[in-house]
């Protein structure tokens, strides 16, 4: 299991601003932080566990994870306005996870959007955010979920739309697991900091550069029907998806779609 001091002992300047719980299973570490924000958890609270029982991924997909194979783990943070002002949150998160990834070596990371790790066009590991108003502010659960090596039942899910990856594919050796944890939280930390302050529209252009599918065809399904296809021009300036088609720039915000290289 991770061990929450030796992970703070690493955390540098970011010592002192997560709370963080280490749990061998839960269901979900979101479903279980997201209680907690209810009850009045602070800011900086993580849920890491070696292994997930009922996770949950994008569109209501599980997300497969087990001991030593994978890192699990929710963030709580809490910012000032409403949930108005977390547009393109994912988008971001993806942008410190990709930096933490590349302190340790590893070249290549890209993202899709909204919320996809990718490596050589695979899947590496995924964002899931969830918000919750409350007066005056509002309140984010980071879940992140990276592939450390190939999980034994990856070839059990034959639904996934993408091929998955693992990190001991990229960096070898493969990073200490309180190491990396604790890389995470540093970059997280970062980019909430930064997001505070202006939203996803300061970090766009460092999103833009890792968009995998930057100026590619593309479609857009829903329901795995396709709705619309063109050319991805990257994210808005509030997270939002830009895609050129045949009418001209267009922005696609709902969740609900699958973005599909064509």
């Amino acid at each position: 299991m991770i061990d929450p001091v030796s992970v703070q002992s690493m955390l540098g300047d970011a010592r002192g601003r997560f709370d963080i719980d280490s749990l061998q299973e839960c269901d979900s570490t979101s479903t279980l932080l997201l209680k907690r924000a209810a009850e009045g958890a602070p800011a900086g609270s993580v849920i890491v566990t070696d292994r997930q029982t009922a996770g949950r991924g994008s569109r209501g997909r599980g997300w497969l994870a087990s001991p030593e194979s994978s890192l699990t783990f929710s963030v709580l943070w809490r910012f000032d306005g409403g949930v108005g002002q977390l547009a393109g949150l994912s988008l971001a998160v993806g942008v410190a996870v990709v930096h933490a990834l590349e302190a340790f070596g590893a070249n290549g990371i890209m993202l899709k959007w909204p919320n996809d790790i990718l490596y050589d066009n695979a899947k590496l590991g995924g964002i899931l955010v969830e918000l919750q108003s409350a007066p005056d502010s509002a309140l984010a659960v980071v879940g992140i979920g990276l592939n450390l090596s190939m999980p034994e039942s990856i070839g059990e899910a034959a639904d996934f739309a993408l091929p998955a990856a693992a990190l001991d594919d990229i960096i070898l050796p493969l990073p200490e697991r309180h190491a990396l944890f604790a890389q995470l939280l540093v970059e997280l930390a970062h980019v909430f900091d930064r997001f505070s302050y202006g939203g996803f529209a300061v970090l766009r252009d460092q999103w833009q550069a890792l968009n995998a599918w930057q100026n590619h065809p593309v479609r857009l399904l829903r329901n795995g029907l396709l709705e619309k296809e063109g050319v991805c021009r990257g994210a808005d300036l509030d997270g939002a998806l830009l895609v050129q088609t045949s009418a001209g720039v267009e922005r696609c915000l709902s969740g609900d779609l699958s973005l599909r290289a064509r």
